[in-house]
């Protein structure tokens, strides 16, 4: 079980993750966090920026779907339902059951897999756990509160780490 905080990529904001981008890693099966990494949590619904990059991955064979710990699953419904994309809720990330239900509810495997979030504690690591692609993002509508005040300034050296690499590549 590999244990690493180090992403595989980061990026600014989910928009950056293109259907292009996509293909040149093999990734068919992209998961997503729903809040900071789609949209802030204060966001009820789905903008059309989201919808319109929602069209582009699926029209280029990238099958989406949310991966959440969300507590309440009736946001997560909703903004899926909103978007006619699949969820698995309640995920436990770092552990690896939502990502293998995702998994197998697609029968994508791990090496065409990737994962885009924003915290390296839940999505990074149940990622690299997994054995899927970790695509790291800034928190939409930035930190909100002490804590992930706190979190996200644990998080810089590790993003610093992806970067380089990315960079060195």
């Amino acid at each position: 079980m590999p244990f690493s905080l180090i992403p595989h990529r980061v990026l600014d904001r989910y928009t950056q993750v293109t259907p292009r981008l996509l293909e040149r890693l093999g990734v068919q099966l992209l998961l997503c966090d729903l809040d900071y990494t789609l949209a802030p949590k204060s966001v009820p619904r789905p903008d059309e920026t989201l919808r319109a990059w929602l069209r582009d991955c699926r029209d280029a064979g990238v099958t989406v779907m949310i991966l959440s710990n969300n507590r309440s699953s009736r946001r997560v419904e909703t903004f899926c339902r909103d978007l006619g994309i699949s969820y698995v809720g309640h995920a436990g990330k770092p552990s690896r059951r939502g990502y293998r239900a995702a998994m197998e509810q697609t029968g994508i495997p791990a090496e065409h897999t990737a994962m885009l979030g924003d915290k390296l504690l839940t999505d990074v690591l149940g990622a690299r756990r997994s054995g899927v692609l970790a695509l790291m993002v800034e928190p939409l509508g930035g930190p909100v509160g002490p804590w992930n005040h706190v979190l996200h300034l644990l998080q810089r050296p590790f993003k610093a780490v992806a970067r380089r690499r990315c960079t060195n590549q």
